[in-house]
């Protein structure tokens, strides 16, 4: 679904590799990032056991806690995450053909127990795992009530559940294994210098940035004739813009640490990621809808096309200044 960036790394480094500037971006921003997923994310299972109803309103606060620190790291999408599909059994999006509600609707016209059985229910198909199936347990006008009220409870305990048990194990290989890998380099290993890490960070942000844009905006723009707001992340539980908001917020922080021996570059960086936020800011359209009409549509377009902005800069700019140039990239296939 996401394509792996082609990225061709330079012999030398325009920017002078900071002696731990890898541990810098680790500690702000990647660590503490999954470590916050595996708290919220436990919570959100102990909320689940407290009260699994779809109207509980201690259950929906933890599950948008949760799917804020998710939003915040998404971007993350390798090493730990990669493992075992876990990022995608957090967060299977885009869904293009409705796998996630076929999924549960399976499991509910059969009763299935797996619900009752942890390391059972990761063997449940990536579509009816996670935080998107979890938003249609919760938010959804059929599927929130199609099935008695014992089996809902029990499948939302269970996504809940794996949901922290997840989170819990990428956590653990980052805290664990994979953060050693990225800080010692070596040849033969994984990363064998500094500026192969520094690499798979921009890569990160690059597809970051290239998510927010082309899916998170572009999916629900669809085109002028023809919008597609249903198309949006998360609309059900209103939190399309604010999955922008947060994504960039994070990626901001990401950006500045990975510019900051060049204080001109983070300040020109920095300041495109304020007008973009400040867009995302007054837009005033929480699951973009509003793109169903000309004017709610040109402030997403604006929006997205200060995120372009941001883009461009980073892949005009900080790419070769760290000595990485972006090669082919898509998202969606050849």
């Amino acid at each position: 679904m996401f394509r792996t960036l082609a990225l061709s790394l330079a012999i030398a480094l325009p920017i002078p590799v900071l002696a731990n500037q890898t541990g810098t971006i680790l500690d702000g921003h990647v660590l503490s990032g999954f470590d916050e997923l595996a708290v919220s994310s436990a919570a959100l299972s102990e909320a689940a056991q407290q009260d699994c109803a779809a109207s509980s309103e201690p259950l929906r606060a933890a599950y948008a806690t949760a799917f804020d620190a998710w939003t915040g790291v998404s971007h993350l999408r390798f090493g730990p995450t990669e493992t075992d599909n876990r990022g995608f059994a957090l967060a299977f999006w885009p869904d293009s053909r409705s796998s996630t509600p076929k999924t549960l609707s399976g499991l509910i016209a059969d009763q299935d127990p797996v619900v009752n059985d942890p390391e059972g229910f990761q063997s449940v198909s990536i579509a009816g795992r996670g935080f998107y199936a979890l938003e249609y347990l919760l938010y959804d006008d059929r599927l929130s009530v199609l099935v008695d009220a014992s089996y809902h409870c029990a499948l939302v305990q269970a996504i809940s559940r794996d949901i922290a048990d997840t989170s819990r194990a990428i956590n653990q290989d980052w805290q664990t294994r994979y953060a050693d890998l990225m800080q010692s380099p070596h040849k033969g290993g994984v990363y064998q210098t500094q500026a192969e890490v520094l690499q798979e960070f921009y890569k990160a942000l690059d597809t970051g940035l290239q998510i927010n844009a082309d899916l998170r905006l572009g999916r629900p723009l669809g085109t002028f004739d023809k919008p597609r707001p249903k198309r949006a992340e998360a609309w059900r539980s209103g939190r399309s813009l604010r999955h922008v908001q947060v994504s960039l917020e994070h990626l901001r922080s990401l950006t500045a640490l990975l510019a900051v021996a060049d204080a001109e570059l983070a300040q020109t960086l920095d300041a495109k990621f304020e007008v973009a936020l400040t867009k995302a800011a007054a837009l005033d359209d929480p699951d973009f809808s509003g793109v169903a009409t000309p004017a709610g549509r040109f402030r997403v377009e604006a929006l997205q096309q200060a995120i372009n902005d941001i883009r461009t800069e980073v892949t005009q700019l900080l790419g070769p200044a760290l000595g990485v140039s972006a090669g082919f990239n898509s998202l969606d296939g050849d």
